[in-house]
């Protein structure tokens, strides 16, 4: 592109030219900024996508420059599901895409929506507006291939088509400030961070009935990569609308002093108008990013909250399983407490000892003579242990008394049938 005849061939007529370039070489970059006398940080700032608003070369009589780096979020169909070709670049966002499964969290990386099929990605739209009093330009610098940004024809038609408009075509009679033409371009990334956030609440709502039928712990990954996407689009908002506010207060000095005064009120006004209608359409979106996150928390919570209701099932579960096994164990220990005292006295007779084979021999007479007693006793012992052991004051003392306490019970209770049979009482 031969950039000094495009500067000669200037119509009268023309206020603003604007520029849409793409794919150049460093030695076309050079001559560019040359010709329109742009500092090297445009580009640098372009191509490290660095936020950057900047006023340069001011002059009262003549204009000034304004440069202004802006990335933002839009959406496009998902690449992995949707036919794509080589122009498009599908197999390097599928790279992309598999890079979100790594161990860490990348806000830079797109972000995959499964439920509705779309991915949402970085933006930038990069400019720099040479406003002179003879004719104003505006240069479109694209620095990135056009799978990954905003083409230079795209963004071409965007402009024309808004350019069409009766709205704005309205408002370029009635002012002749070129700023309201860079004005005119920033609205393509709010109506992408509109749609972008749109499909981003669909998303939310269909993790949330997820959430509400699977309580799948894994999709908790999934959320805090959202909401991880959500922090930094805020930065991203607050530096959209600080560039709106650096357009509202870098009035264009060419317009100050070679206009009459009701016009310079007027277009500076209008101006104002304008971009404050812009500011509260990017708080709006602020304030919708908010409710998003906010709602993204809440769905964190319930996910946190089924899982942990799960796993106090899960113990419940498992706590009446034990309590089941250690009542179990504790029938098996009362009936191996019963035979106990019966093999103590086995392995005592069966000792190979002179003690007790001297002069004499046990019999089996001699076995329960012994057995039978400790046996009675440990059973005693182990009623009295469990028996009354809810009631206050019970000692242990008190408890052995069991058997005469279950024959005095008894006792009363033959008397008191026997009282209801004589007065006939059924």
């Amino acid at each position: 592109m031969d950039t000094s005849r495009s500067r000669c061939e200037r119509e009268p007529e023309n206020r603003v030219r604007l520029f849409f370039v793409e794919n150049l070489s460093g030695n076309v970059l050079q001559m560019l900024g040359t010709v329109y006398k742009i500092e090297p940080f445009f580009f640098s700032s372009s191509l490290n996508w660095i936020p950057s608003r900047y006023q340069e070369d001011v002059d009262a009589e003549h204009g000034d420059h304004i440069t202004v780096v802006l990335p933002f979020l839009r959406t496009m169909p998902n690449p992995m599901t949707a036919p794509t070709t080589p122009a498009s670049g599908g197999q390097f966002f599928a790279q992309m895409v598999a890079k979100i499964g790594s161990a860490t969290i990348d806000t830079q990386a797109p972000l995959v929506l499964r439920s509705n099929d779309r991915i949402l990605l970085l933006d930038l739209l990069s400019f720099h507006m040479v406003r002179r009093k003879g004719g104003s330009t505006i240069i479109s610098y694209h620095p990135t291939p056009e799978w990954k940004s905003t083409s230079a024809r795209y963004l071409h038609s965007r402009v024309r088509f808004a350019g069409e408009s009766v709205y704005w075509q309205s408002l370029f009679k009635r002012s002749s400030d070129p700023t309201l033409v860079l004005l005119c371009v920033l609205w393509y990334p709010l109506y992408a961070w509109d749609e972008s956030l749109e499909n981003l609440y669909v998303h939310i709502c269909w993790l949330e009935s997820r959430v509400l039928v699977t309580n799948d712990i894994h999709l908790t990954r999934e959320l805090h990569i959202i909401r991880a996407s959500l922090l930094h689009y805020a930065s991203l908002l607050e530096s959209f609308r600080k560039t709106v506010v650096f357009l509202r207060n870098t009035p264009n000095p060419a317009m100050r002093d070679h206009l009459d005064s009701n016009t310079s009120i007027g277009s500076a006004d209008l101006l104002e108008r304008e971009c404050d209608t812009l500011v509260s359409e990017i708080e709006r979106l602020d304030m919708f990013r908010r409710m998003q996150e906010m709602r993204l928390e809440n769905v964190i919570n319930l996910a946190f909250a089924s899982v942990n209701f799960e796993d106090s099932r899960d113990m419940q579960r498992l706590s009446e399983a034990a309590l089941r096994d250690s009542a179990a164990m504790k029938r098996i220990s009362y009936l191996t407490m019963v035979f106990l005292p019966a093999s103590f006295v086995s392995t005592a007779f069966g000792m190979n000892i002179v003690d007790l084979q001297d002069g004499s021999y046990g019999t089996l007479s001699h076995y329960f003579e012994v057995a039978l007693p400790l046996t009675a006793v440990t059973i005693w012992i182990i009623m009295a242990l469990h028996t009354s052991r809810g009631e206050e004051g019970n000692t242990f003392l008190q408890r052995l008394r069991w058997p005469i306490r279950s024959a005095q019970q008894a006792f009363r209770l033959a008397i008191r049938k026997r009282k209801k049979a004589n007065t006939g009482v059924v």
